[in-house]
């Protein structure tokens, strides 16, 4: 066992509101009772009982370094005190009212989300999840166009209700098949794996540019929206190149689309400087979407609109937990700490040595065929070949095993199942990337052992 892996003693271990279970009586209710599809990670699904700050114990009591937070979720690390603080004061002062009735943190935060969202995005309607915040942004741009026809990018993924799985761009995340009707797909910025065999920039954002092509090819020339991550997330974070958004927007608006910007997994400062991931370009949405890090772990989903566009929405429209007081206040709590301590400003400093690091890793592991990202959400994408790029699935699954046995936690994604996203809180520091680093190249080197 790596010596970065501690077993926690029995002082160190809060008391438990109920019994303790056993690894294998966890593992063994999960299979039993459990949706079977539940993806999990790992020859053995890992219980994971407690977490604090970088770190999480499973179980059996070993200690592991988490850079993945629970799909890029906990951003500020786990069980921050600061955010705790304020779900346990408002847990003990108002737990739970629907949107029917105004509440402090809700307005608090809507008021936050209007001078931190970009653009002229101000006006909040609040969800449960990503998911959610993506259906009601799909509905709001076809309420204010007049029009049903919606553009998304393949490799990009949404959600899991019947409509997000429909704009999502990948097969194994869309069960039962795709029921939405007027989804048009269209190459995504895949410089890596260019579906047009081009290089950037010579390739005059072909990617882009053929928006246009599929509009008026499979479209009624009349579209409600465009939906895209700045990053693709599920899609193994896919970066697209300087330019590509501009050109992208400024055609869908020209064929009357509104453009949507997915910042579930890129907001708050993931992607380094700035806290939105779509302010790497030089272009505004007309809603985005927010989840996942905005809570820290805490269930919340914001859609936010231009005045404009949000005042489409007529009749009566609410959500039953949406605007929950205690998600509310944890939101808010995120967001204090995320602009007090300039995290976003520590997001690009530790995710340029993260990448430096990763490009000397690439200079002793073939394996390695690209790496990709901004800040700290960095992707390696596993190839057998680094001429031929054909993806390595079977050595990212041991890889990943691996980089666990070293004590240390990271995600997997894209569409060949071949990339690893490596996404640690925005306030690790220098000792910790440098940790990372060096369990990296001990997983790389035992996986290449345990399969060459």
């Amino acid at each position: 066992m790596s010596s970065r892996r501690e077993s926690v003693s029995q002082e160190e271990t809060p008391p438990a509101c109920r019994p303790r279970m056993t690894t294998e009586a966890i593992r063994e209710a999960h299979r039993d009772f459990v949706l079977p599809a539940v993806q999990t990670f790992y020859d053995e699904p890992m219980p994971i009982v407690r977490g604090q700050g970088q770190h999480v114990w499973d179980s059996d009591g070993n200690r592991y370094l988490d850079f993945f937070g629970g799909i890029l979720t906990v951003g500020l690390g786990h069980c921050h005190p600061e955010v705790n603080q304020a779900i346990r004061e408002q847990v003990d002062t108002l737990q739970h009212v629907t949107t029917m009735f105004p509440n402090q943190p809700m307005v608090e935060l809507a008021e936050r989300l209007a001078r931190l969202a970009p653009g002229d995005c101000r006006k909040s309607f609040f969800t449960n999840s990503g998911t959610e915040a993506n259906e009601m942004a799909l509905l709001i741009a076809e309420l204010h166009t007049g029009n049903s026809e919606v553009i998304a990018l393949r490799h990009g993924y949404s959600g899991r209700s019947r409509l997000t799985m429909g704009a999502t761009g990948q097969a194994p995340w869309r069960l039962g098949g795709s029921t939405a009707a007027g989804i048009r797909h269209v190459a995504n910025a895949y410089c890596y794996r260019c579906p047009f065999g081009l290089e950037y920039p010579s390739c005059d954002l072909r990617c882009a540019r053929d928006i246009e092509d599929v509009i008026q090819t499979t479209t009624s020339g009349r579209i409600a929206g465009f939906i895209a991550e700045p990053i693709q997330g599920v899609g193994g974070f896919i970066t697209p190149p300087p330019g590509y958004f501009e050109v992208a927007v400024e055609i869908v608006r020209r064929y009357g689309g509104v453009f949507i910007c997915d910042e579930v997994q890129t907001g708050w400062g993931r992607t380094g400087t700035t806290l939105n991931g779509i302010d790497h370009w030089d272009v505004e949405p007309d809603i985005v979407t927010y989840a996942k890090g905005l809570g820290n772990g805490a269930p919340v989903g914001a859609t936010v609109a231009t005045d404009e566009v949000a005042g489409a929405v007529r009749g009566n429209t609410l959500s039953t937990f949406g605007g929950n007081p205690v998600s509310m206040a944890a939101a808010g709590a995120v967001l204090e700490v995320v602009e007090r301590d300039n995290l976003a400003d520590n997001a690009a400093r530790m995710g340029a040595q993260l990448r430096a690091g990763l490009e000397e890793l690439a200079d002793a592991h073939p394996v390695i065929g690209d790496i990709r990202g901004k800040g700290l959400m960095q992707a390696l994408e596993f190839v057998e070949d680094r001429g031929t790029k054909a993806p390595d699935a079977a050595f990212t699954t041991c890889f990943l095993q691996k980089a666990r046995d070293e004590g240390l936690l990271i995600g997997k994604g894209g569409l060949y199942g071949n990339c690893v996203r490596i996404s640690p809180p925005l306030n690790i520091g220098r000792s910790d990337i440098e940790g990372a680093l060096v369990l990296l190249d001990r997983a790389l080197t035992a996986t290449e052992a345990a399969l060459r």
